[in-house]
């Protein structure tokens, strides 16, 4: 079957309700028959402005409506999605833009006065789009409710390609962020390659139809995490491509009493997440208000991009023990490395997950590692990936590779597999710390350190020393009320783990772990060991 995302979209309306809710964000419903012609009215009004297919649209806004909608208008109109940071600062937001060549920039009334900081260097944007709650923008810019509501609504009539793609930039803690390339098509059999692993999955286009048709539109998801990051807006499409409805979160920050509250009044049946950074404080919430909040509308919760403790899964299956909480293994160039799930009746191993049939495990000769053997081996999958990164032929080639005549991507993630085919996350080879020619993961020994009741994160880097080459080293962030104790936190380490592993320093966090994202900022606590330590 050929795929195209904006194919799926022009068909829904067969099968969902015009009055289905598509979008929900604080006061705001969109249906799905609004949605529709808004998007249709989108993408030719953008198309109308100059852009032609396989021009790039750069997305500057937090979860919102507007980015599934602006999302579903580029589908169909055969534009490129590229994601933007709204962290970034305005020389950074400028590289994406201006490394993306986007040509179109839709972005939030919020963040104008970035857009006019950089606007006079941006020659090859040609229009830019304010989202604007009062009607007022920029003189330059736009007015995106107007081009939403002004025309017909009618479908495009474009003919689509399974070769049309999105966008996914990643990076931005080793080095610039990439361009992670996907075609519809390869992005579209990876979501349903998730799908064929809990029983059948609709093949075509029509299949797909009559499923919805016979089992009624996907459920209410709210991403609780950044749309404009890989996790966030895979979900949102899966969301969006079975008819379903994405919830959003209107505060700048995450606020897990907000979640909550938006689960019981949303009736939201599936949440994504990004491990701890985001169900720690879930947890909290319903520690500390326990029965407030009516989550009886869930039925899961996912996560992905980071490991998410066995502590604090089991902590939120108290409060709502008819969830399933799944791990997802993944990165923004390849899906469905694996995968593990956990329920009230069983439990999981932080950091394993059953491989995926896609994957193969590689030592550093692409040698296949023989499952059951306890070597260590990067992980591999075939199968529908991406094409590669935008511009950026020498960062493809290392990651997009062949072995043995099959294609694989390979974003630098360790791993053992067992015998049963249960794999067992290392780490990120970029991270790797070898002390004294001994391999260490930082997942391995910050995941050990989590599991002491004290420590409510922690990060786990490589300094340079001149006895052991590189020195593992921790920085920890303290649960509330904990105190410090460097030499009571090492042996906590040494106890579970090899004596080697143990970091040789234990450092009081005075900079943030992790990126907005949740995922971890080895770079900045890098920076912050090598003070500390006088070693800059």
């Amino acid at each position: 079957m050929a795929w195209n995302f904006g194919d799926i979209l022009d068909a829904l309306p067969q099968v969902i309700p015009s009055e289905a809710p598509a979008f929900l964000h604080e006061g705001r419903t969109i249906t799905w028959g609004e949605t529709t012609r808004r998007s249709n009215n989108l993408a030719r009004a953008i198309l109308d402005l100059g852009a032609r297919p396989g021009d790039k649209v750069a997305f500057y806004m937090r979860n919102r409506p507007e980015y599934g909608e602006t999302l579903a208008a580029c589908f169909k109109g055969r534009l490129i999605h590229v994601n933007v940071n709204y962290r970034y600062k305005p020389n950074e937001v400028f590289y994406i833009f201006d490394d993306s060549d986007a040509q179109t920039v839709v972005y939030g009334s919020e963040f104008r006065d970035t857009i006019v900081q950089i606007k006079n260097g941006l020659s090859k944007v040609r229009t830019f789009i304010e989202i604007s709650e009062d009607g007022t923008t920029a003189p330059f810019a736009e007015f995106y409710e107007a081009l939403a509501m002004e025309g017909d609504g009618a479908p495009l009539e474009i003919e689509r390609s399974p070769d049309d793609l999105l966008f996914i930039y990643t990076g931005g803690t080793t080095g610039m962020p990439k361009g992670v390339m996907w075609r519809h098509q390869d992005l579209r059999e990876a979501q349903l390659d998730a799908v064929r692993r809990l029983g059948p999955a609709p093949e075509t286009l029509s299949e797909h139809l009559e499923f919805i048709r016979i089992n009624g539109p996907g459920n209410r998801t709210l991403p609780a995490c950044p749309m404009m990051h890989g996790t966030g807006l895979i979900t949102a499409i899966g969301c969006m491509m079975s008819g379903g409805c994405v919830v959003t979160l209107p505060s700048p920050s995450f606020d897990a009493d907000e979640l909550w509250s938006t689960v019981s009044n949303r009736k939201v049946q599936s949440i994504a997440i990004v491990g701890d950074a985001f169900a720690k404080p879930m947890l909290k919430a319903l520690d500390e208000r326990p029965g407030l909040y009516d989550a009886s509308s869930l039925i899961s919760i996912v996560s992905s991009g980071v490991m998410w403790s066995r502590e604090v899964k089991a902590g939120l299956l108290r409060h709502i023990p008819q969830v399933v909480l799944m791990d997802s293994f993944g990165a923004s160039e390849a899906l469905g490395f694996g995968s593990s799930a956990m329920t009230k009746d069983g439990e999981v191993r932080t950091a394993t997950f059953q491989i995926g049939e896609r994957c193969k495990v590689f030592d550093e000769s692409d040698v296949p590692v023989e499952p059951g053997s306890g070597k260590s081996g990067i992980i591999a999958i075939g199968g529908p990936i991406p094409v590669g990164y935008y511009k950026d032929p020498k960062k493809t080639a290392e990651t997009f590779r062949t072995i043995g005549g099959q294609r694989y991507s390979i974003p630098g993630d360790w791993c053992t597999v067992d015998a049963s085919g249960a794999m067992t996350l290392l780490g990120r080879g970029s991270a790797c710390i070898n002390t004294a020619g001994e391999k260490v993961y930082p997942e391995e020994v910050e995941e050990a350190l989590k599991t002491h009741a004290g420590v409510d994160d922690a990060l786990v880097v490589g300094v340079p020393d001149d006895k052991w080459g590189q020195s593992v080293t921790a920085v920890v962030v303290l649960a509330k009320g904990a105190s410090f104790d460097e030499d009571e936190l090492r042996r906590h380490v040494r106890a579970a783990l090899a004596g080697y592993k143990t970091p040789k320093r234990v450092l009081l966090a005075e900079v943030p772990l992790r990126a907005s994202n949740g995922k971890a900022d080895y770079k900045a606590v890098t920076d912050f060991a090598r003070r500390n330590l006088g070693l800059i």
